[in-house]
């Protein structure tokens, strides 16, 4: 959408800006944050255009992507640096995050490169904490933005929006959609999963 830029390279320093093509050719942005995670912000513009966030300005979801794609996704005009900006405070703190192993309902909940804590996926406390997962700048951050802005317009919208996660809430209900669409191993859920309905 921005057009290709063979000679773009990546810049992490806290506050650069990038916008976002997404799929639907419509432009969302980010900010590269102290920790180097990024925030996406919940402004979705026709077209590229000035954009500077304020603290007035709402964060849509932060969570991590992996570096060097972001590289190729500007290579690709799919990302473009706009800019850079003064980071609010909420984003010169490390992001938390929840590690969810396999075949375990037990998570560890991450603040920077601590465990602050231990408990189980249904924890109503971590459900809007994001689940520890890399995010490809070019194939999987747009389709996530997209999902993330409208989520329940998306799953209508998009055949594929069922199974993009981010916070525990949508990653368990991921977990439960491939267990209806796939029956039996490996998607069955444990004996003792909670359903996402569950009242509390």
């Amino acid at each position: 959408m921005f057009g290709e830029a063979p000679s773009a390279r990546t810049d992490l320093r806290p506050g650069t800006l990038y916008a976002i093509a997404s799929p639907n050719r419509s432009v969302f942005y980010g900010q590269v944050c102290a920790d180097q995670s990024f925030a996406f912000y919940r402004v979705r513009d026709p077209e590229l255009s000035e954009f500077e966030p304020s603290a007035s300005t709402s964060v849509m979801s932060r969570f991590s992507v992996n570096l060097p794609s972001i590289g190729r996704a500007l290579r690709a005009g799919v990302w473009k640096k706009i800019g850079k900006a003064d980071l609010v405070d909420k984003l010169q703190e490390d992001n938390s995050y929840v590690q969810w192993p396999v075949g375990t309902l037990n998570v560890h909940v991450w603040r920077g490169p601590s465990i602050v804590s231990n408990t189980r996926i249904e924890d109503p406390a971590i459900q809007n904490t994001e689940v520890m997962i890399v995010w490809d700048a070019d194939a999987h951050v747009a389709r996530r933005l997209l999902v993330d802005f409208d989520y329940q317009g998306a799953l209508h919208a998009n055949t594929s929006a069922w199974s993009i996660g981010g916070p525990v809430w949508r990653q368990r209900r991921v977990r439960e959609e491939y267990a209806r669409r796939f029956p039996g191993e490996p998607h069955d859920l444990p004996k003792d999963w909670v359903p996402t309905n569950s009242p509390g």
